[in-house]
């Protein structure tokens, strides 16, 4: 395994995902999931949402690729699940990403998939971020 899947940040991410499913097991299917490049290939990262639509019908993607992963189109391919699957949900109109200033990489990958950035946020864990909307029909 992988050491970026059991550092303090990821084990953050799995023990809130945890929770929200306790609150509300119809999360499970919309929270992170692990992305495994061949079937018997390494886990790679993980990619989900950030919960179930809300009364809006908006979703936010989340999706990470450990260090020694990157820069092979891993992201690119985890959005692009994502956006499938938020394409074929009925409640979801709007699919979010809410992105570092900082993290280049993942401002090209919003950017290649057509999100527009509508504004910024103070995340408590991240700082600052940039916040970027795409239609699901456009998906």
């Amino acid at each position: 395994m992988d050491e970026y899947f059991v550092t303090d940040e990821a084990r953050w991410l799995w023990r809130l995902r945890l929770a929200e499913i306790a609150v509300d097991p119809a999360c499970a299917r919309w929270v992170a999931h692990a992305a495994v490049v061949e079937p018997d290939g390494p886990v790679v990262g993980y990619a989900g949402f950030h919960g179930p639509p809300d009364a809006s019908g908006m979703v936010e993607v989340g999706y990470a690729v450990a260090p020694a992963h990157r820069r092979r189109g891993h992201a690119r391919a985890m959005l692009a699940a994502l956006l499938r699957r938020a394409a074929a949900e009925p409640a979801v109109r709007t699919v979010r990403a809410s992105v570092s200033p900082w993290n280049a990489a993942s401002l090209a990958v919003v950017a290649a998939f057509g999100f527009a950035r509508v504004g910024e946020q103070w995340d408590e864990e991240d700082g600052l971020e940039y916040v970027f909307e795409l239609p699901a029909p456009a998906t």
